[in-house]
């Protein structure tokens, strides 16, 4: 099956939109669509997998716990989140899609 990770974006939505679209027992791989959301107040993201994401289109600004300086993506960035390593999602642009691409695999045990 043939698709684009571009296509069929949805409309704004309260909540981001996430397909799986592919899964093993040892790796995932989402598109995530943000239209504006960011993360709610006093969340972090301390997850157990690695995270590489990148940002196919649209804005966003990520937070880490451990730096002060907001990191700011555009289409094309990309970065690795090691697992345990605190982030959230500060902003995303609420004047068209986000789309993030993001491919999360086992962290060392």
């Amino acid at each position: 099956m043939f698709t684009n990770l571009l296509s069929e974006l949805p409309a704004t939505t309260a909540k981001e939109c996430v397909d799986v679209l592919a899964s093993s027992s040892n790796v995932r791989i989402e598109r995530i669509v943000s239209t504006g959301q960011a993360s709610d107040d006093g969340f972090w993201y301390d997850q157990d997998e690695h995270e590489w994401v990148a940002l196919l289109a649209g804005e966003a600004r990520l937070l880490f716990d451990d730096d002060p300086e907001p990191l700011t993506l555009k289409p094309g960035d990309f970065l690795l989140i090691p697992a345990h390593r605190k982030h959230r999602v500060q902003w995303t642009s609420d004047r068209e899609p986000t789309v993030w691409l993001a491919v999360f695999f086992a962290g060392d045990d």
